[in-house]
């Protein structure tokens, strides 16, 4: 009887498939007979058998959430718990049918034949949910949204401005200089002198290649007097891979770059240092900005000639998968729309410098961007796959948090493992699985330790600690080279609003699209067989677009000028500054965009040939009265040196950089598992990089472990979009510059060079002048340096006597070289 009762039920379940001929409607299109019929039997289902180990009141089992539509919908671990219309593919019939060997509910009353026809119904009908209630004021279109789309300036048509005329027509030296000189006469102001070309060969080099010059690249500078050798100078340095290395370092900001997931639970990205790689191959390059966004965001989307260009195109994609993860949520649905969040803000906040994740609960409070228009672009990245080989679990451990099968398979393999090594990586898994076999669900094992876990479970994370070492050598998908990257989903598809921002409160279906915030007529529409993510990148590329160019050459300008034509260079929305220069601003964004297509190179070169660029960091009592903040532009602002250039300087002229490329990162040695900020990876990690000379973008960078150089001196902060670094000045800088290690061994280091000379004491504090500050010291600096290096060996002789002189001697001279490194004429540029 029981048998025949499943057949029915079966061939029940398999008529109402049949019956469910319409498309799965939105989960607010339900008609009231389908609604009446959830509330009135399947809810109390759910309720009463699933919400117990099934809800957002517990942990849930297997991440699964049966209290709301979406999470059924999404599933758990197992898959979708739900497909509407199809009850035979559901695995919420499944698990409670009697023939399931873990038929659900695995404690208290399974449910009767009748309950699971009515589960069935349930779902051949569409799975019918009431809708969550959409607050009125989401996703319309304020009056005042309409009259800022009109009216602010950002999101204005770009239009190419006439030069101003100057009253001073010998100053300027190009058209850039005319806008410049033309807002400072309307203030009766006039620029500065020019700076020395002492003073300016520091500063280009180090703007451009954050490195200081070598004497000898001075002294080739001052003895040319053509009138192009400063251009010259500034081709030699674009053409370094040196710039690459600084420049590519304010992209890595921007595109808030970090080697581990950070925060909750920190699991590292062994492989993130190959897209660092990427970017500073690309700003060598000089890849046009137009086509570098396209990469990044669509790389995997993009048409390549060959292996070696399809296999970059994919590192490039670590751009959206590299960010900060919540792997420690509880919820799938949830880690799945963080992450969607986490891109939607580096996309746009990086291109076109718009807080857009403010949408994300409501609309925009103050900028034209509609709750709509925030589920537009969701849509794009729920139909992305984030393939950073991370997966959400609340509590886990050892690889609990690692998906090898989501990483990016590159077309090169990695070498086949020795026999030895092979031999041994078996014989540990052998010896862990024999361990394992032997307690697992044994009354020892369930025994807890001191902490209350179970015994065996030390056992289970030896056991696939060791499967994942063998899995890594002998897996043929394993031992291809692997990145972090993104690639579009099997089905895509648009995504619902979230009501309040959360999760599994599913609104209408938006479409996927692009923001309404300004029209960009002609941008292809989104392909409905793909993600998005290409047409995305188009639109923000597209010639009507005009905040892209805007946005790029006012980051441009803030790191050639120190301070942006918009100062609030991460934000051109209502809240944002507005431009001291908006023409020029305009003029500028036509320029790159046009002009040089989107060339990074040119635009540069052509701003630091400006007679503005050129000018002395002096000021004047007039000047600081009228424009203490140097809006108009009318001297160069001095700067201090980012961390990193501080480190580089030292190491450079310490004679001990290595100039050379590091293979990879630190960081690539560490196991997909959680690390803590003080365990031995961290241990491991600060050793590498303290011991490192190598340039300082090559540094490990995992999130929560910065390199110990670094820390005090404002390095970016890695968890968010960066385009202005903090510059502070506070006691624990010139303690490290008094105390740490490194600059004591540096200059021990420059010492040793300096005495290496055949020349006398004076003719060596000048070379080390020339060294660190770019210029020879004046009488009383020399007579002082003089008097320190005397004063100072005879109080070494006195306190250890025993010590050789030449021993003594260099102790001295590194005392001198530290206080030199010490000084704010060092670490700043003018």
């Amino acid at each position: 009887m029981r048998s025949i009762q499943l057949s029915l039920l079966t061939l029940g379940m398999l008529l109402l498939t049949a019956m469910a001929s319409r498309a799965n409607p939105p989960a607010n299109e339900f008609d009231s007979a389908k609604l009446d019929y959830f509330e009135k039997k399947v809810r109390p289902l759910l309720v009463n058998h699933c919400y117990a180990c099934h809800s957002a009141e517990t942990k849930p089992s297997g991440d699964l959430r049966v209290d709301d539509r979406g999470g059924l919908i999404a599933g758990g671990n197992n898959g979708p718990a739900v497909v509407p219309g199809s009850p035979e593919k559901s695995l919420l019939i499944k698990r409670v049918l009697p023939s399931d060997k873990r038929r659900m509910p695995l404690e208290g009353e399974h449910l009767t034949d009748e309950q699971i026809a009515i589960l069935s119904k349930w779902i051949a009908d569409g799975a019918a949910w009431p809708p969550v209630k959409v607050p009125g004021n989401i996703g319309q279109d304020r009056p005042k949204y309409e009259k800022l789309r009109k009216e602010h300036w950002a999101w204005q048509p770009l239009k190419l401005p006439q030069p101003p005329a100057v009253r001073d027509e010998a100053w300027p030296r190009s058209e850039i200089d005319r806008f410049i000189l033309a807002k400072l006469e309307e203030q009766n102001l006039r620029p500065v002198s020019d700076a020395s070309k002492e003073m300016l060969i520091r500063r280009v080099t180090f703007d451009l290649t954050g490195l200081p010059p070598t004497p000898e690249e001075i002294d080739a500078f001052l003895k040319d007097q053509s009138k192009d050798a400063f251009a010259k100078v500034v081709d030699r340095l674009l053409a370094s891979s040196a710039f690459g290395e600084r420049w590519g370092r304010y992209w890595l900001d921007v595109a808030r770059y970090g080697e581990s997931t950070g925060p909750s639970r920190n699991i590292p990205y062994p492989h993130a240092w190959r897209y660092r790689d990427y970017v500073i191959d690309s700003v060598n390059a000089d890849v046009p900005y137009d086509r570098f966004l396209h990469e990044q965001i669509a790389g995997d989307l993009l048409p390549a000639a060959n292996d070696a260009e399809r296999d970059r195109q994919l590192i490039a994609t670590g751009f959206l998968a590299l960010g900060v993860k919540d792997v420690n949520q509880r919820f799938k649905t949830r880690f799945i729309m963080d992450n969607v969040d986490e891109m939607i803000d580096v996309v746009t906040r990086s291109a076109l410098a718009l807080t857009v994740s403010c949408a994300r609960c409501h609309d925009h409070k103050f900028d034209p961007i509609p709750t709509t228009d925030y589920y537009a672009l969701a849509g794009i990245f729920t139909s992305t796959e984030d393939y950073s080989g991370t997966k959400n679990k609340m509590g886990g451990s050892g690889f609990d948090y690692y998906e090898p099968q989501r990483l990016v398979a590159l077309s090169q393999q990695l070498p086949p493992p020795s026999p030895s090594e092979l031999a041994q990586v078996k014989a540990e898994f052998e010896k862990a699985r024999k361990e394992w076999d032997a307690i697992r669900g044994t009354p020892e094992g369930l025994k807890k330790d001191a902490n209350g876990v179970p015994v065996q479970r030390a056992f289970k994370v030896r056991f696939d600690n060791a499967k994942k070492k063998l899995d890594d050598l002998t897996d043929p998908l394993l031992r291809r080279v692997v990145v972090h990257g993104v690639c579009d989903a099997k089905q895509p598809a648009d995504t619902e609003l979230r009501i309040r921002g959360e999760a599994e409160k599913l609104g209408p279906v938006i479409p996927r699209g692009f923001l309404t915030i300004f029209e960009v007529p002609g941008v292809p529409k989104v392909n409905p067989a793909q993600s998005g993510r290409l047409e995305l990148a188009q639109w923000l590329t597209h010639p009507a677009n005009p905040l892209t160019p805007r946005v790029a050459v006012n980051r441009i300008w803030q790191n050639l000028f120190g301070r942006g034509i918009v100062s609030t260079t991460d934000n051109f929305g209502v809240m944002g500054d507005v431009p001291s220069h908006p023409e020029l601003l305009d003029y500028l964004a036509i320029r790159f965009s046009q002009t040089h297509g989107w060339s990074l190179k040119k635009m540069i070169r052509e701003l630091v040939l400006t007679r503005t660029y050129q000018l002395g960091s002096e000021t004047t009592p007039e000047h600081q009265h009228v424009d203490p903040a140097n809006a108009l532009v009318w001297r160069h602002t001095p700067r201090r040196l980012t961390a990193e250039e501080i480190r580089d300087a030292v190491l450079a002229t310490a004679g001990t950089l290595d100039r050379t490329r590091p293979q990879g990162s630190p960081s690539q040695a560490l196991k997909m598992v959680e690390m803590r900020d003080d365990g031995p990876e961290a241990t491991m990690l600060h050793s590498k990089a303290d011991g490192a000379q190598y340039r300082s973008v090559y540094l490990p960078l995992v999130r929560g472990v910065t390199p110990r150089t670094l820390e005090v001196f404002d390095p970016a902060e890695q968890t968010l979009v960066t385009t202005t670094r903090n510059s502070t000045t506070v006691p624990a800088q010139a303690l490290f510059m008094l105390n740490s290690p490194f600059i004591r061994q540096q200059s021990e280091a420059l010492a040793k060079r300096m005495l290496a000379r055949a020349d006398d004491d004076a003719g060596r504090i000048r070379q080390a002048y020339r060294l660190l500050f770019g210029r020879l010291p004046s009488q009383p600096e020399l007579s002082r340096a003089e008097a320190f290096l005397a004063e100072y060996q005879l109080a070494l002789q006195a306190e250890l006597a025993s010590q050789p002189t030449a021993r003594l001697r260099l102790q001295t001279w590194a005392a001198l070289m530290q206080a030199l490194y010490a000084s704010a004429e060092f670490r700043f540029v003018h």
